[in-house]
């Protein structure tokens, strides 16, 4: 439903802002991490499962939490963005920009005219409140968060162009696919890689647009503040999930082994189970 974008006025403001990944295809993991206190939750509709009616119904569970939702889509694909901003998305994050040009059609996309090409039913979507929502498509103009992301070397030497694009919001280093690009899929850390996200690094800030990425083998989160991140998409739902269920059996597995050499155990996890 219609509402000020709530993660734009954070970034905005000058914040920094820590998210988590919803990508198991789980609304109800999305509720619950909603109440968790990130500044955002990032449902990943491009690696993850669903189809625009699951966006809705991930947007249904976190509009009940105080975390906004950014979303992230299979593409570059102006239909698929239209279907989702009438849907009530208002941040955006479009995967594989390698040029201005892209970069553009995707401002275009998700912006009603003049800006943009953004086909009108404003009176009756869901964005809207379903037309109850004074002025909406002017004031979507102005709520929308796009975000895009550089995920190979084509898209670096070309950052400077893509981050001064009017109406993009976010400029997110997408280190794992650009690392792939290179011929080093999982080395982050290489010096190589890290040379080239801090380059995109400074144009971002020569641009004045936030720059975004994951934490890496190259950059922890502290690395990644002082390096001027402010929208860093953290753990992801699948990962906590299955890093508990380890944790709980590594336990278990210490209890037994503890009890079997007549030693009382030591339990480092909860005493109950929930």
């Amino acid at each position: 439903m219609f509402g000020p974008n709530r993660l734009k006025s954070h970034l905005a403001a000058g914040k920094a802002a820590y998210g988590c990944w919803i990508g198991g295809g789980s609304v109800q993991n999305a509720e619950i991490l909603g109440h968790a206190g990130f500044d955002f939750l990032l449902a990943d509709f491009e690696h993850g499962t669903g189809d625009t009616r699951e966006i809705v119904e991930t947007l249904r569970a976190i509009e009940t939490t105080p975390t906004p939702a950014l979303v992230r889509v299979p593409w570059n694909d102006h239909v698929f963005l239209k279907r989702i901003l009438d849907a009530g998305v208002q941040s955006v994050m479009i995967p594989q920009v390698e040029t201005a040009e892209e970069a553009e059609a995707a401002v275009k996309a998700c912006s009603y005219p003049p800006r943009g090409i953004r086909g009108y039913a404003a009176g009756v979507v869901r964005a809207s409140t379903f037309g109850n929502e004074p002025g909406y498509a002017a004031k979507a103009n102005d709520e929308i968060l796009i975000v895009v992301q550089l995920e190979s070397e084509k898209a670096i030497g070309n950052a400077a162009a893509i981050a001064a694009v009017p109406g993009i919001d976010v400029v997110f280093i997408g280190i794992n696919d650009l690392a792939g690009s290179m011929g080093l899929l999982e080395q982050t850390g290489h010096a190589d890689v890290q040379a080239l996200a801090k380059k995109a690094e400074a144009e971002i800030a020569a641009s004045g647009k936030v720059a975004g990425t994951v934490p890496n083998d190259g950059a922890d989160v502290p690395t990644l503040l002082e390096r001027g991140y402010r929208l860093i998409a953290g753990p992801h739902d699948v990962a906590l999930l299955r890093d508990a269920g380890k944790a709980a059996m590594d336990d278990y597995r210490s209890i037994q082994t503890a009890r079997e050499n007549g030693v009382k155990p030591e339990v480092s996890g909860p005493a109950r189970s929930y």
